[in-house]
């Protein structure tokens, strides 16, 4: 392997599937590396017919692809992060563990599941594997309140409840931290990051929209581009906070269903 010695263009990978409405997904991850300036590349698991009204149709890449797609990008290109999204199946997994175990850079699960129009993403026997054998390789782990419930088997309905289940995915799954997300809780949107040690919150105001398409993606991105900058975890969260929040606050009302976020908005926030 053979990468240009202290290349200081931060790179980041986002494992994935598509989304071609270009809200969700790989098209996300690429859009929101670019506005936070790291070098985006990708690996395709799945194409997925999917809009803001929901999926209508999934089509799995074959190992054999995926394989030789991160073959390509990790024999070639630096990696200073990288994230998953949509890993449908078990054998994505143990293909996906097998290929990045050993790779040196900071690692971010959204652990996708069901997308925002409530349809389901992944096999179930995959959800085991996950929660087994990826989470204990994470930096972070991201999910919103369903996945966090399904990855600890606790039901969550309180700001308590939720530090307990960060807590849970470092000390019982292994994971490097855990960001919890209360986006579906009401009040303030507020977030817990769980490192082992500290708990950190992150809040904002709430947004009343439908148009959260892709928000989960978003996050976690701009999470992953910030680690690819050399940013702390507790400041790339709190960054991908504002640059989510934004993105939410000024989504675009496109579809008949929940539209997109807007990956360009952090550029309207400064220039008030």
């Amino acid at each position: 392997m053979t990468h240009r010695a202290k290349n200081p263009i931060p790179c980041a990978l986002t494992i994935a599937g598509t989304d071609p409405s270009g809200g969700a997904g790989i098209h996300a991850d690429l859009k929101t590396f670019q506005e936070l300036k790291s070098y985006g590349m990708s690996v395709i698991t799945s194409i997925v017919a999917q809009n803001t009204t929901g999926v209508q149709a999934i089509s799995h890449v074959s190992l054999d692809m995926i394989e030789q797609q991160l073959d390509s990008i990790i024999s070639d290109m630096p990696v200073h992060a990288f994230k998953t999204g949509m890993i449908a199946n078990k054998e994505m997994m143990e293909l996906i563990y097998k290929k990045m175990k050993n790779l040196d850079a900071p690692y971010v699960m959204d652990p996708v599941m069901v997308a925002t129009s409530g349809d389901t993403l992944i096999e179930k026997e995959a959800r085991n594997y996950l929660r087994t054998n990826l989470v204990p390789l994470t930096t972070v782990v991201t999910p919103n309140i369903p996945e966090a419930e399904f990855l600890t088997d606790k039901k969550i309905e309180t700001a308590d409840e939720m530090k307990e289940a960060a807590k849970l995915l470092v000390h019982e799954y292994g994971a490097g931290a855990a960001l919890v997300k209360g986006g579906h809780l009401e009040g303030e949107a507020i977030d817990f990051l769980y490192d082992g040690k500290t708990m950190q919150s992150f809040s904002s105001p709430r947004i009343h929209t439908r148009n959260t398409h892709g928000t989960g993606c978003t996050y976690a991105a701009a999470i992953t581009a910030n680690l690819s900058k050399g940013y702390s975890l507790y400041d790339a969260v709190k960054e991908a906070k504002m640059f989510v929040t934004a993105a939410i606050k000024y989504a675009f009302d496109l579809g008949a269903g929940s539209g997109p976020t807007n990956h360009w908005a952090v550029r309207l926030e400064q220039d008030k």
